[in-house]
């Protein structure tokens, strides 16, 4: 006899009796997806510029993506918001990026309510919707949508990836990492690679060997049930790391510069029909250095910067085919829903020069020519943190201006690859109806015959601001759903209404034009002169780079338009603007700890995120470990809070109590005990007292004397000329007993775990000098 079985919140249709012999059973129904339901994939790529991929005419191999896009359709009209967490908010949610509460990244969130970093619960995720519809949710990669003070072991965990709907998560929770040393997180808790960079330990490896096995690890129990997998690289953001026989696959191929690039690009584009043939390509860019002008030091270095990005770019290609050659070797492929995307244009984050450690970028500290040629032979190893300059950024986004943080088309304007052999009749055609990526998930939703939920979790839900491009698909010259579209980045703000685009640049059309660096304030005075005289007006269907500005012969429409962005923006929470950069980083926002001046940490625990660490920068702090030295001595690190891009480790090498400083990796400073450390359990500490001013504009944080102690007796004493100013870096967590990630000294291989015991370690910032708390952090240290 068939199983009965019945809905939750309908009444039991079995028969209950007093004995089993004149009962009848009935079931609760399983959540099941419905017969034949596609599986979905999001491919989320990190920085990819419209003009970097081998499909949208990049010079760059990538065969894999390629045979996606001719296995089904590109768009050239996609857009995301210039910067990534807000864009994959949209992706997973169907809502504008303030309607998520993040205006900007989480780090620079700011307590309105656009932003303020926390996406609301009414707004839900497509892994929550799919989830109730009887698929199994996956996310694997970067994250970047929990607020960062929420990031730590304390939690709250209900905006990590398994509190949105997600049943696991391998990846990590920040913006970028290092790909050889990253900062790994397995569902709600933090975890190592599993194997070295000298073992051939790459993410993006790692990423597709766990995507693989989780999918498999279900469809060989239940292989009709559906998946959805949100897969996002660390690729291609900073750093650009991959094997050196990758990059030097691309030797000399980028010799003749970044204007060749485009030009190059451009043609192909053309050829290819994936821009119009009335196209015009934007200027060069006046923040963009002629490359024929530059030495022959400086054309090496930049050249060899993109042979790495080159590399990188293809080596992702290969993995991502490894998993789609898996989906086909389960037989899932052909009815995979899978769309291609990228957060935002191609990335400025590398400045005018471009950097062997992206960390100086965020301190201000300037790039040196001639350490940077030095490195040249170790770009894209696991020694840098490296970025290429601008002028690639700029190449990148062909045929557009301007990049990422930006709402011309180079910041938002990215590909868009949809494939589904199933689903999907038209193979390598182009499509142009404009799209958003708040259009992702209504489209899937439309494709898998879904209604948006109007409750989940016991949350009534927000209206999807997204349209579906599901009516694309198959027809060519569907009418674009999407008509309207504000955008807002950091200032910089734009409107598409109908096939115009108005853009309001800022600090100006290039920073040297405006005389002034991005992050520059706006004030109300300068919004209502910015308003008045700042806008500019484009017809996308004659004008699709953006290049003939018709703000003065097309001035109602302009004017209307200015109008219409307000509309938009008092319609999804998007004021006040806030045109601050990195200042924003600076904000106070809601701890979940009380700010306080000594902290205790533990050995064997999770690293400490730097958001929610001791404040140790550009103040006196001290530093004290209760440690247990066996008879014949022992070494490793006892606290550490830094990475190879930058940070301090305090450790025992050769015997002896060390401190060791990286000033993002233009200097390393150390400071040694004058005798071996005794066995036994005993107190070590450090204190660090500023002997100067701070120099944040020149990329200097304040000098200092360091002191090493012993129980409270000096064993040492030493002086950091300088200091880092505002970013220890990316692994500037506190660790207690090892160094996990990349390195913060030369002089050590991560974790250089102490092979003593350690009880605890205290973090004063209180500025009182150790020799007089020595007794009270004995006490202090008993006491918790």
């Amino acid at each position: 006899m068939a199983l009965k079985e019945y809905k939750s919140g309908t009444a039991f249709p079995g028969v209950i009796g007093r004995t089993a012999d004149v009962s009848t059973p009935a079931w609760p129904q399983p959540n099941r997806a419905r017969d034949g339901a596609p599986n979905v994939l999001f491919i989320v790529l990190d920085d990819v510029g419209f003009g970097q991929l081998g499909c949208y005419g990049s010079p760059i191999a990538t065969p894999n993506l390629d045979a996606l896009a001719s296995d089904g359709l590109r768009y050239n009209n996609m857009h995301t918001t210039a910067l990534c967490s807000p864009s994959r908010s949209c992706m997973l949610t169907g809502r504008n990026h303030h309607s998520n509460g993040l205006a900007c990244i989480t780090e620079g969130s700011t307590g309105y309510p656009g932003s303020n970093g926390n996406i609301p619960f009414e707004n839900g995720f497509l892994s929550e919707i799919l989830l109730q519809n009887g698929y199994n949710t996956y996310a694997v990669g970067k994250w970047h949508l929990t607020p960062v003070e929420q990031c730590s072991a304390a939690g709250p965990y209900d905006r990590w990836p398994l509190g949105r709907g997600f049943e696991r998560f391998y990846g990590f929770l920040g913006g970028d990492t290092n790909q050889y040393y990253p900062e790994l997180v397995r569902d709600n808790s933090q975890t190592e690679p599993e194997k070295t960079p000298e073992e051939g330990y790459h993410l993006t490896v790692d990423l597709v060997e766990k995507a693989k096995r989780m999918i498999a690890d279900a469809k060989q129990v239940a292989p009709n049930k559906p998946f959805f997998m949100y897969f996002c690289t660390g690729a291609m953001h900073a750093p650009h790391h991959v094997p050196k026989e990758w990059a030097d696959k691309y030797k000399g191929q980028f010799d003749d510069g970044w204007d060749a690039y485009r030009e190059k690009t451009f043609a192909k584009q053309k050829e290819m029909g994936i821009i119009p043939q009335n196209t015009v390509l934007s200027r060069h860019d006046p923040d963009v250095q002629d490359w024929n002008s530059l030495s022959n030091g400086e054309r090496k270095l930049y050249a060899r910067m993109m042979e790495v990005f080159a590399g990188f770019l293809e080596h992702t290609d290969h993995y991502i085919g490894e998993l789609i050659q898996f989906l086909k070797d389960l037989g899932e492929y052909e009815n995979t829903l899978i769309m291609v995307i990228s957060d935002n244009g191609a990335s400025a984050e590398g400045g005018p020069t471009g950097s062997v450690n992206e960390n100086k970028f965020f301190n201000n500290v300037p790039e040196n020519l001639e350490q940077n040629l030095a490195a040249i032979d170790d770009i894209g190893g696991p020694k840098f943190f490296n970025h290429y300059p601008w002028g690639w950024t700029h190449a990148g986004n062909t045929p557009f201006r301007r990049w990422k943080r930006e709402t011309y088309r180079g910041g938002t304007s990215d590909p868009f690859i949809v494939c589904w052999p199933k689903g999907i009749k038209a193979k390598g055609e182009i499509r142009s109806q404009y799209a958003h990526v708040i259009d992702m998930v209504p489209t899937v939703l439309d494709a898998l015959g879904i209604e948006a939920p109007t409750v989940i979790k016991g949350v009534t839900q927000s209206p999807i601001e997204g349209f579906s491009l599901a009516s694309s698909f198959d027809d060519a010259s569907a009418p674009s759903k999407h008509l309207t579209q504000y955008f807002e980045m950091m200032g910089h703000r734009s409107l598409y209404h109908e096939g115009w685009r108005a853009v309001c640049p800022w600090p100006g059309t290039s920073f040297v034009e405006a005389g002034m660096g991005f992050g520059a304030p706006i004030s109300y005075d300068k919004l209502v002169e910015l308003d008045a005289h700042g806008w500019e007006l484009y017809n996308l269907t004659e004008d699709f780079a953006e290049t003939n500005n018709l703000a003065e012969t097309e001035r109602d429409r302009l004017i209307a338009m200015i109008g219409m962005w307000y509309v938009e923006a008092g319609k999804y929470n998007v004021l006040p603007i806030d045109s601050r950069g990195t200042q924003r980083f600076m904000e106070e926002r809601p701890q979940i700890a009380a700010d306080r001046k000594k902290y205790v940490y533990y050995p064997g625990t999770q690293v400490v995120p730097s958001n929610v660490a001791p404040r140790v920068l550009n103040c006196a702090h001290s530093i004290s470990v209760d440690a247990v030295v066996p008879e014949g001595g022992a070494e490793g690190v006892l606290f550490s809070m830094g990475g190879n891009d930058g940070g301090f480790s305090f450790y025992v090498q050769n015997g002896k109590l060390t401190y060791g400083y990286n000033y993002v990796t233009e200097s390393y400073f150390k400071v040694e005990s004058s005798q071996p450390l005794p066995s036994g359990r005993h107190i070590f500490s450090f204190q660090f007292t500023p002997t100067g001013p701070v120099d944040i504009a020149r990329g200097k944080g304040t000098p200092a004397n360091i002191e090493l102690f012993v129980d409270g007796q000096l064993v040492g004493t030493g002086e950091l000329p300088v200091t880092i100013p505002l970013s220890l870096g990316l692994g500037a967590g506190v660790a207690v007993g090892a160094d996990p990630g990349s390195p913060t000294m030369p002089d050590y291989q991560p974790p250089f775990k102490f092979t003593g015991q350690i009880n605890k370690a205290l973090v004063d910032v209180t500025g009182e000098a150790v020799e007089n708390l020595e007794e009270k952090m004995r006490m202090y240290l008993a006491r918790q």
